[in-house]
């Protein structure tokens, strides 16, 4: 698109599923985008190297705080700039555990927060503060912070990149505030869609990352089959647009073409679809509020085709109902949920815990967190709080493993 400037971008994740799917996108798109800095964990040093040389960033991260880390990503860097042959190319390396918070405020247009985890805390308050639009993947930095990253952000500033939320902002065009009605988030259902709680018990690791549609990490493959990733979806949906939980429905649609819905008070619903693809609601994000052309293929609307819309199952699936009262007590609860669940899903892959108690020790944490002094429930949260919640549910999370292997 002539005339228009490109935007520099800073890629927190980059070697994971959005990360990778994102410089898709700016491949794509050459004259749109200036990747300035990549980050991440520092799990596959050669294709964060070969990444970085590609797009001849300024800054490269890992969260690696050992002492061979920067020795190991410059060999990295070294090795592939001269497969590339750009043997004078030299970035600057940041490690640590504040690597990727570093470079997420070094003031790029736009932060795609790409990071799995309540870890995309301090690199999302860092984007916000330096101005940035944060183009937000990392659900979790959003809702362990709540109104925290909430009112740090300017209006607009937060731009969703999970399709659900991709897709309310688009059809929320459709009208002004005061005439939304509800929201409506879809659901595949995950690869044990109709099961019933009782057959749930002996699923395995191997079925659960075996979903039907995305493809993504372990912990969110995992969370979409509990369904605790519709639950974080929708504490996501009442902090960036302001509904309140009983005006948020969820329902199952298998097809996963119609990725949400708004309904309006005159009985419209506008409805978002497409085909099964993150590269738009991650183009959408890095470009807002303009498209860019041919990000993926339409919808073949000459080919005859149905989609399914069915009720959450609630009593097999109780992540979503729990999520809501997690939701409605704010505070520090988001965080407690979060951070139990990551523990949870981390125990189930390791043979530790059945399928169905994965979301039973969460609820667990999540009442005794309730009962606890500690509990932060006002407006006034600080990220000390939410840290010190996160690291206490982690412990009960374990304790409560724990107990329930030596049964």
């Amino acid at each position: 698109m002539s005339g228009v400037s490109a935007r520099t971008l800073t890629l927190l994740g980059s070697t994971g599923s959005i990360g990778t799917q994102a410089i898709d996108v700016v491949r794509a798109h050459p004259d749109r985008f200036v990747v300035r800095a990549l980050a991440a964990g520092g799990g596959d040093l050669d294709l964060l190297a070969s990444q970085a040389v590609e797009l001849g960033v300024e800054q490269v991260a890992v969260a690696r705080d050992d002492d061979g880390a920067r020795a190991d990503l410059g060999a990295a860097l070294d090795a592939a700039a001269r497969d590339a042959g750009r043997t004078a190319y030299r970035p600057e390396v940041v490690t640590g555990p504040q690597a990727a918070t570093q470079v997420a405020g070094n003031g790029a247009d736009v932060v795609l927060n790409g990071i799995t985890g309540s870890i995309g805390l301090h690199p999302t308050l860092a984007a916000l503060a330096a101005g940035s639009t944060l183009a937000l993947a990392n659900k979790e930095s959003l809702i362990v912070g709540g109104r925290l990253v909430m009112d740090a952000a300017a209006p607009g500033q937060i731009v969703p990149v999970d399709s659900e939320h991709s897709a309310i902002a688009q059809a929320l065009r459709a009208g002004t505030e005061r005439e939304v009605r509800r929201l409506v988030l879809t659901a595949s259902g995950g690869p044990f869609r109709g099961m019933t709680r009782e057959q749930l018990h002996d699923v395995t690791p191997e079925q659960a990352l075996a979903h039907p549609t995305w493809d993504m990490g372990q912990v969110i493959t995992t969370n979409s089959a509990t369904l605790v990733n519709k639950g974080l979806e929708v504490i996501e949906a009442h902090l960036l647009f302001g509904v309140p939980f009983e005006a948020i429905d969820v329902v199952v649609h298998p097809q996963s073409v119609v990725h949400s819905m708004v309904e309006f008070v005159d009985g419209s619903t506008i409805a978002q679809a497409s085909p099964p693809t993150m590269h738009i609601p991650i183009a959408l994000g890095l470009a807002w509020p303009e498209r860019l052309d041919d990000v993926a293929p339409a919808c073949d609307w000459t080919q005859a085709t149905s989609w399914d819309f069915l009720p959450l199952d609630d009593e097999a699936f109780p992540a979503v109902r729990l999520a809501r009262q997690v939701g409605a007590a704010g505070g520090t609860h988001p965080a407690v949920y979060n951070a139990a669940n990551e523990v949870c899903v981390a125990a189930f892959h390791r043979r530790e815990l059945a399928f169905p108690a994965i979301v039973d020790v969460v609820e667990q944490v999540v009442s005794e967190h309730a009962g606890n002094s500690g509990a932060a429930t006002g407006v006034d949260l600080t990220v000390d709080q939410v840290l010190a919640a996160d690291a206490w549910a982690r412990d009960a999370a374990a304790h409560r493993i724990q107990s329930l292997t030596r049964v």
